[in-house]
């Protein structure tokens, strides 16, 4: 199906809390409403999914987040530290709109104080005739070795920036990939699969969220098809 045939509009929750007239906490949740004239009925339950996402979020950040906040404002007053406004954040990409395949990663920020806040990324790709999110298996039909596959390609890309001189990695990456993979997370791109690997997980916090393309092949990944990847 045509890129045009999912459209995408963005909607946004936000609000600073204060406590004692002190801004202690501020919030902004972006979140995706589809629209489809092909798809409609699913375009609907993947906004109504995210939807709901973004509330609970929300709710999140207005209480235990909120109650977090007020806790170290009150540390800082008796203390005479600094008071240091926690900040949460979640924006999202779409990444694949093709062949009836939505693809898109969201990445979730909370500062609590300290040197640096901490990012998660999720992601999900859907069927959009079936209204179901696909697996990394469905996109290997007939290769029940895709796993090591996806390891040992992520390895190999790895060892070859490495052998152009850029390396943010640990040491023991190859350990870390193999440890680390999770077949959650991946997304699509008109390119290629993208798996990645949060923070921390094979290299240091400055090197952020490493991301790894895998081609479209016959041998690996293949393009989701109308009536095939469902």
């Amino acid at each position: 199906m045509p890129v045009q045939s999912v459209i995408v509009r963005n909607n946004t929750l936000k609000d600073t809390m204060y406590y004692r007239e002190t801004a202690v906490l501020s919030y902004k949740i972006n979140y995706p409403l589809f629209i489809s004239p092909v798809f409609q009925g699913t375009a609907l339950r993947i906004s109504l999914f995210y939807q709901a996402n973004a509330l609970a979020f929300e709710h999140y950040c207005r209480t235990r987040l909120y109650r977090m906040a007020v806790e170290q404002y009150r540390e800082s007053m008796e203390h005479d530290y600094p008071v240091r406004e926690f900040q949460a954040e979640q924006d999202y990409t779409v990444t694949y709109r093709q062949n009836c395949a939505l693809s898109l990663y969201y990445d979730r920020y909370e500062y609590t104080g300290g040197a640096h806040g901490n990012t998660v990324r999720s992601s999900d790709t859907w069927n959009l005739q079936s209204g179901r999110r696909l697996s990394l298996s469905q996109l290997f039909p007939g290769n029940a070795n895709y796993r090591t596959y996806l390891i040992k390609t992520i390895q190999k890309q790895i060892a070859d920036q490495i052998k152009a001189g850029d390396n943010p990695y640990f040491e023991d990456y190859e350990e870390n990939v193999s440890n680390s993979f999770d077949e959650s997370n991946f997304y699509l791109k008109p390119e290629g699969l993208v798996i990645y690997f949060q923070l921390y997980e094979i290299a240091p916090y400055v090197a952020g969220i490493r991301e790894f393309v895998i081609p479209y092949s016959p041998r690996g990944p293949r393009r989701p098809v109308c009536g095939r990847a469902q």
